[in-house]
Parts: structure tokens; C-alpha cells; sequence
């Protein structure tokens, strides 16, 4: 058996330290009224909407329209631009396709007190005005100002459908993402008449008074179908297709309900529930430290060594992990985490004291009590991973990795409650890993080093009889 050195122990306890406190305070600069945040802390969490407050809905196709996948996207592409529009961008929004429904959660604002739920979702879902205009003058607020006021060259109604692309658009170019525009006949000559006066200059494309894109004309078009390119990524070629293709689209959406979330409520479930976690942590380090000694103090600094990890999971602090949306079930899912991390060292520091009753050396009885306890904490811990991954994948967004790889088996589940047990769910799994790393790795480590220290040798600090 490799032993651990003595400095060990404190460096674990420094790691440790400086990791919890960085992922509460993170780092950030101002620098006049702009403040940059280097390292994310907690006060860069995202609330869920169900404590900041806003509206649950659902929308769908108005009449009995039976939507396409791909009408699908762009009316999903219109509700997001309009959402941009207005600021929000804190928002959960998920297109089912198999049943033609859009799913959208979205906050308003924690200083608004005049809020109408039933004009911001009439607005949300109403059919998009898409125009194409000469030229692209705009006035201070962004609007359509001068000749492109005045000249409407197109609507979205002379637009049969916009796809995006990717091949060569050219003899003399190279492979490019781009937009593939087809008009219908009713917009063709207007289109042709303006291409042909034109060239050289802008045609801009507006979506409800905000301009989206203003590409240059390059040729006279003479049959209704017209390449928009520009250098575009894959998204945002994509994205713009999916925005034209919105404003064309031949039905409204409507909703026959909505919830509302009070952000009072919200707010005060969450600072219950950090209370209730506060307390529950304070009882259960001082009952471990009683109760377990040694065994119990090097229990809880991994217990403040998991929950930072947790809080880092969530906030973006490490740079593979993007910052996670945190509802009253992700927080629910946090404290049942801490909960099973230390019930892993309960079960370890029993198996050092039988060792101890056996009459092992202390060194001895360290090295066996973990490793028989790795079991029994492994095959706990495994399960509340494989629940975890069922509810993410099952109840979370449909293109999530997990969703992919469970849809086989769970495709009556929908993604209505994304917001809610995916959160859940997120939390637990990164709970469990971190109590992996911490409450059986670290702790480990902080152990089998501790108790090389001279002061610490008496086998009553770790569970055994009292000398």
C-alpha cells in the first residue's frame, strides 16, 4: 500500500478552499459602468423562471393547420427574434414536432409590476410581418426610416420558402453556408423590377420593424430565386432561413392556456430553501464531527468541497461546462446530492471503526474501511446516476444528448418540463459526481494523510476504543 505524504492533507484543504470560494465569488473587473466577469461566481447564477417569475405556454398551429418540421422551426424562429427584441433572453423554449406544439417559458422583468401575460403571448404568437425594402436607412430606434420606409419591394406573402444551404454558389468562389430563397409567382416581378435598379445596392429584410439582414445586389433575378450569402457561419445561415421562412408562414399561432409563475412566491421558496440548506449543512457538520471525529471533520470539508463543485457546475466556472439555468427543483436536487455525500462517508467511517474493533492498525484500517465501503457507496451512487440520466434525457430539451439517446424508449415524453425536472436532474448528476470526487477520492487522500500526523495517531479520533 502507497503511502501519502503529510503535506498532503493540507493541500487538498487549500484546493479545496480556494476552488468553494472562487466558484461563490468568482473574479470580476469594472472598468467605468462595464463589469467583465473573469471567473463565474454565484452571483452569476441564472434563477429559473420559476423564481424570477413569468409565464408558462404552449403554442400551436392556429385551426387544424398540420405544420411540417421545418414550418415548425421558423415559427420557433419568430418567437425567439421577438423575445431578442424585447430583452429576454433568460427563456426555455422547445418545439415538439411530433405533435406540433411550441413550448415556451419566459420571465419578466423582477422590477415590473405591469404585466399583461395575455398581450405579451398575443404578441409572441401573432403572424410575423416580414418585408423586403430598398435600401437599409434606419432611424435612432432601429426602424425602417426614409426610402426604406416607403418602399415595400416584398412580403411575406410573395415568399414561398427560404433554405439553407451549403455547396458553391459560383464558378469563381469556394464552398459557403447560404440562403436559398424562392418567391412565389406573385412576388416575382416585383422582386425582378427592383433587382434590376438595384445593383450594387441594398435590399434589406425586415421582421416586425427589426432589420435581420441587408445583403447587396449583385444581378438582375428574373425568376423569383435568389442566393443570400455574406460569409455566414452554419447558424447563422440557418437562422436567417428559418427567420424568412417564419414571416411566410400560412398560419398564427395560438394557445388555450398559460400558468403563471409569481416571482413573490418564487422568491420566497428559494430563500426558504437556502436557509433550509444552510441549517441542514450546520446540523450535519457538527453531528459528523461529534459523532465521527477525525473521520467527520475530513467528511465535511468534502462536503464544502462538493457543494462548490456543484455551484461551479452551474455557473459556467469551468470553460467545457456551460452555465446552467438553476430552478427550486435544481436546488431540491442539490441538497438531496449533499445528503448522499454524506451518507458515503457515514457508510466509510462505520467500516474504519469494525476495522478498528478487528484490530487493525490505524493505517490499516483507513486503507480497508474505504475500499469495502467503495462498493456499497458505488452501487448507491450509480443508480441515482442512471435516474438522473433518465430524467434529463426523458423531460429535457429534445436535442440534448441524453434526450437522443433515450428517445428510442421514452417518445411519449415531451419536453413540457424541461424547466423543472431537468434541473432536477442536472443537479442530482452533478451532485453524485461530485461526491465521487470528493466524499471517496479526497477524502481518501485527506485521511490516509492525516493520520500519518503525529497528534492524530490515536485511534479514538477515527472511531476506535479510547486509550
Amino acid at each position: 500500500m502507497k503511502k501519502v505524504g503529510k503535506p498532503v492533507f493540507f493541500v487538498v484543504v487549500i484546493l479545496i478552499a480556494a476552488l468553494t470560494t472562487l466558484s461563490f465569488t468568482g473574479i470580476r473587473t469594472t472598468y467605468g459602468d462595464i463589469t467583465t466577469s473573469h471567473i463565474h461566481g454565484a452571483q452569476d447564477i441564472r434563477w429559473g423562471i420559476d423564481i424570477r417569475g413569468g409565464v408558462d405556454v404552449t403554442f400551436f398551429p392556429s385551426g387544424d393547420y398540420d405544420a411540417t418540421t421545418y414550418e415548425m422551426s421558423a415559427a420557433a424562429a419568430v418567437i425567439r427574434q421577438r423575445l431578442l427584441v424585447q430583452n429576454i433572453t433568460d427563456y426555455e423554449l422547445f418545439p415538439d414536432y411530433d405533435r406540433n406544439r411550441i413550448i415556451l417559458r419566459f420571465p419578466w422583468r423582477t422590477d415590473e409590476v405591469d404585466f399583461d401575460p395575455v398581450r405579451a403571448i398575443e404578441e409572441l404568437g401573432a403572424t410575423a410581418m416580414l418585408t423586403f425594402r430598398e435600401g437599409a436607412a434606419m432611424d435612432d430606434l432601429g426602424r425602417p426610416a426614409g426610402a426604406t420606409a416607403e418602399n415595400i419591394i416584398l412580403t411575406g406573402r410573395d415568399v414561398q420558402v427560404a433554405h439553407f444551404r451549403f455547396g458553391q454558389i459560383d464558378e469563381f468562389g469556394g464552398t459557403q453556408f447560404f440562403v436559398d430563397l424562392q418567391l412565389l409567382e406573385s412576388g416575382r416581378v416585383a422582386f425582378s423590377d427592383a433587382t434590376a435598379r438595384l445593383i450594387g445596392q441594398q435590399i434589406s429584410i425586415w421582421m416586425d420593424d427589426v432589420m435581420i439582414s441587408a445583403p447587396v445586389v449583385n444581378a438582375h433575378i428574373t425568376d423569383g430565386s435568389a442566393i443570400i450569402s455574406g460569409g455566414f457561419e452554419a447558424d447563422e445561415a440557418r437562422r436567417l432561413a428559418d427567420q424568412i421562412t417564419g414571416g411566410a408562414l400560412p398560419f398564427a399561432l395560438e394557445t388555450d392556456n398559460y400558468n403563471i409563475i409569481s416571482p413573490t412566491l418564487g422568491m420566497g421558496a428559494l430563500q426558504a430553501m437556502l436557509w433550509a440548506g444552510i441549517i441542514a449543512f450546520a446540523i450535519i457538520s457538527l453531528y459528523m464531527i461529534l459523532q465521527y471525529r477525525a473521520s467527520g471533520f475530513v467528511a465535511v470539508i468534502g462536503l464544502i468541497g462538493e457543494v462548490g463543485i456543484i455551484i461551479a457546475a452551474i455557473t459556467g466556472f469551468f470553460a467545457f461546462v456551460p452555465s446552467f439555468t438553476l430552478t427550486l427543483p435544481g436546488i431540491a436536487g442539490i441538497i438531496l446530492s449533499m445528503g448522499m455525500g454524506i451518507d458515503a462517508n457515514i457508510i466509510t467511517a462505520e467500516r474504519i471503526k469494525e476495522e478498528l474493533a478487528s484490530g487493525k492498525t490505524l493505517d490499516g484500517a483507513i486503507a480497508t474501511g474505504y475500499k469495502r465501503a467503495f462498493t456499497a457507496i458505488f452501487d448507491g451512487n450509480i443508480t441515482v446516476i442512471i435516474v438522473a440520466i433518465i430524467l434529463m434525457g426523458s423531460f429535457g430539451p429534445p436535442n440534448s444528448a441524453f434526450a437522443r439517446m433515450l428517445r428510442p424508449i421514452f417518445f411519449m415524453f415531451g419536453p413540457t418540463t424541461a424547466g423543472a425536472i431537468y434541473s432536477f436532474g442536472y443537479t442530482l448528476l452533478v451532485g453524485v459526481v461530485a461526491n465521487f470526487a470528493m466524499g471517496v477520492f479526497a477524502c481518501r487522500m485527506m485521511q490516509r494523510s492525516l493520520c500519518r500526523l503525529k497528534p492524530m495517531r490515536n485511534t479514538w479520533l477515527f472511531g476506535g476504543e479510547k486509550a
